[in-house]
């Protein structure tokens, strides 16, 4: 999704420059202006993603297990 809305920005950015016209000027840079933010945003989130910690809780006492020295003989 997020490589969709870099090609839907960048093309509405080129469609941008290449308008005539005031007013699909100014639409298409308002288009590319909000793709561009939700462009960052979506990249932004993937790499949140990518890097976050799984949501499995793990009991107290299997927690205690994992920081305990084993036992002395």
């Amino acid at each position: 999704m997020r490589w969709v809305l870099l090609v839907a920005t960048l093309l509405s950015w080129v469609l941008c420059f290449t308008r005539q016209g005031a007013g699909a000027m100014a639409i298409w840079l308002f288009a590319g202006i909000v793709g561009a933010m939700g462009t960052v945003l979506a990249f932004v989130q993937a790499r949140i993603d990518a890097h976050a910690q799984p949501e499995i809780m793990l009991e107290p006492f299997e927690r205690r297990a994992d920081h305990d020295p084993a036992p002395r003989p």
